[in-house]
Order: structure tokens, then C-alpha cells, then sequence
């Protein structure tokens, strides 16, 4: 795949985990990076946006103050850092690349990592 995530696993609450999403210097370079995150039962929802050209990041409000997001040209890879994770975060972590940070925006996508948030 164009896009490949990394770093899922399993945590107590108020625990970190660090994602990571490895894609090509082209998707990079052309696409906004965005990390987006599927319940049992809930639709896709974005979690972080990262402009890897400008450095403009943007967060979805669940999440503002617990995660950051940040890029690395040398290795075409976006991190996502969770910190002071719940167990409503359990969810399945996706990165996609797109013009927009929209879920329906993106042209790429990952094949998503489980991140499980134990009370």
C-alpha cells in the first residue's frame, strides 16, 4: 500500500502510545497526512491533519490537548503521539493523504492499526 501505520497496540488508560504512518516522497510532498479512527459501530472520524509542506496541523476536538501529530521529510513518516488515553479512543487508527482533511477528502489510505484503551 501507498500508506503504512504503525505503533498499535494495547494500554492502560491514561497511558501513550505513538503512531506512525510511512508513505512515499510523492504522497508526502502532495497530500495533506491525516489520522482518522473507526469504533465498533461509529463512522470514520478525524483525529489530527498535518500540512507536511507548511507544518499547519489541526485537531478534532476529542483529542485537543492529548495528541499531536508531527512529520519527518527524511522519512516520509507522520507521527501521531497519544497521550492521557481513554478507553473511548479505542478505535481502529487509519492515516490517509488527501487534498483535504475531510474523511471523504482523502485519495490514499492506510490499512489501519488497532489501538485498544483498557479501563
Amino acid at each position: 500500500g501507498q500508506l503504512e501505520e504503525s505503533g498499535g497496540g494495547l494500554v492502560q488508560a491514561g497511558g501513550s502510545l505513538r503512531l506512525s504512518c510511512t508513505t512515499n516522497d510523492f504522497i508526502y510532498d502532495y497530500y495533506n497526512i491525516g489520522w482518522f479512527r473507526e469504533a465498533p459501530g461509529k463512522e470514520r472520524e478525524g483525529v489530527s491533519c498535518i500540512n507536511t509542506s507548511n507544518g499547519f496541523t489541526s485537531y478534532g476536538d476529542s483529542v485537543k490537548g492529548r495528541f499531536t501529530t508531527s512529520a519527518d521529510r527524511s522519512k516520509s513518516t507522520v507521527y501521531l503521539q497519544m497521550r492521557s488515553l481513554k478507553p473511548e479512543d479505542t478505535a481502529v487508527y487509519y492515516c490517509g493523504a488527501g487534498h483535504s482533511c475531510d474523511v471523504t477528502g482523502q485519495s490514499y489510505w492506510g490499512q489501519g492499526t488497532q489501538v485498544t484503551v483498557s479501563s
